[in-house]
């Protein structure tokens, strides 16, 4: 039908520059905050690109939703504005019609939604875990950067050496700053190296270098010259990774490890796409806008109900990771009231004038015409 082929094109068209819009816009804030992380030492520079790229991907299931919320509401809003609403209702379809051909256009994106929900976005979460637990294992000095001031693990000391050579086990031109017992120290070297004793522990070895060390406040302070000074590291980068979150975990390990918070990460993963699916529908009723009136109340409802639901969702999540909600009622709560006022909606628009029977206002009209 000509009307269906234009409604999945301009739904098509529209899809593209919102998604773009709003993929940027995540893409842009995710980069500034992963930078920040890197600029701070809590995640390795080295890796930066790689973890936006996968934060990106965790993110996508929820940008592609809120695009197909956006394009329908879009397209439903302006057909009312431009009056091709009067032309779709006067050929004898009705709003219903337009559900066939906005799930025709959304069921490649719902598909993609539910895949990234249950399978690539976990992967994706798990591989960032992984990086910043590999980070956080490695040695002190192999976390410094050349040039910057870095605090260690253990929150005690304070690195800043001008090279680094990991692969070598070295630096040059170290300053430590290290408080320990109410005692301020520092320590400046022209090189160290970094030693492992038999025991598995390891050591920075500085060399050619001076310490200083007193009470903050007293003029008292000890200058002691030495031509080598060890130092022990906090943590052995060889030391086994900790168990992964839950939203880390694959969709497979959540299901065969039934606890309540990985039953609520698994809610939310399976509620994604049938998320994606509600709120496609629930932007055709919302889309209406009076050409007279103006559209701001209905654009203003419209991400009003989304919130709610996306809330609704979380809120629901947490109470069965609380255990406070058995899973099998949490699964579908939050959905059904969904699709109750999406049923809602579409009577009013259909059915319903104002927000009573079409047939019965029919009625009371025609007994107030034969009265008079």
């Amino acid at each position: 039908m000509v009307f269906q082929r234009a409604i999945v094109a301009e739904l098509s068209n529209t899809a593209g520059a919102v998604f773009t819009v709003l993929f940027s816009i995540i893409f842009s804030v995710g980069l500034v905050r992963i930078l920040g992380e890197a600029a701070g030492g809590r995640i390795d520079s080295g890796a930066v690109f790689a973890i936006v790229a996968l934060t990106a991907l965790t993110y996508l299931p929820t940008v592609l939703t809120l695009t197909l919320f956006v394009s329908v509401l879009m397209t439903v809003s302006r057909a009312y504005r431009d009056s091709e609403m009067v032309v779709w209702f006067a050929s004898g379809q009705s709003l219903l019609a337009w559900i066939w051909p906005v799930l025709r256009f959304s069921a490649p994106i719902i598909v993609l939604v539910a895949v990234l929900a249950l399978q690539l976005s976990p992967w994706a979460s798990r591989q960032i875990v992984e990086s910043k637990m590999r980070f956080e294992r490695r040695d002190d000095v192999s976390r410094v950067a050349p040039g910057r001031f870095i605090e260690s693990s253990g929150a005690d000391r304070v690195f800043f050496v001008e090279s680094v050579d990991v692969a070598g086990a070295q630096v040059k031109n170290v300053f430590v700053s290290h408080r320990s017992q109410g005692r301020e120290g520092v320590i400046v070297a022209a090189q160290g190296v970094i030693e492992v004793r038999p025991d598995g522990e390891r050591y920075l070895v500085l060399q050619q270098g001076r310490r200083y060390e007193g009470r903050p406040g007293e003029a008292e302070y000890r200058m002691f010259e030495f031509e080598r000074y060890a130092i022990r590291l906090d943590t052995k980068p060889e030391a086994p990774l900790a168990e992964l979150a839950a939203r880390a975990k694959s969709s497979d390990e959540l299901w065969r490890q039934p606890t309540p918070w990985n039953l609520g990460e698994l809610m939310w993963r399976v509620g994604l796409p049938i998320v994606a699916v509600m709120v496609t529908l629930l932007a055709i009723p919302l889309g209406y806008t009076n050409p007279r009136v103006g559209r701001s109340f209905n654009l203003i409802l419209a991400v009003l109900a989304f919130l709610l639901y996306n809330n609704a969702l979380s809120i629901v999540q947490s109470s069965v990771q609380r255990g406070r909600m058995p899973f099998s009622v949490g699964v579908w709560l939050a959905h059904a009231v969904a699709a109750l006022l999406i049923a809602l909606l579409f009577a009013r628009r259909v059915y319903w004038q104002g927000w009573v029977p079409r047939r019965l206002v029919s009625a009371v009209k025609r007994r107030r015409a034969e009265a008079g």
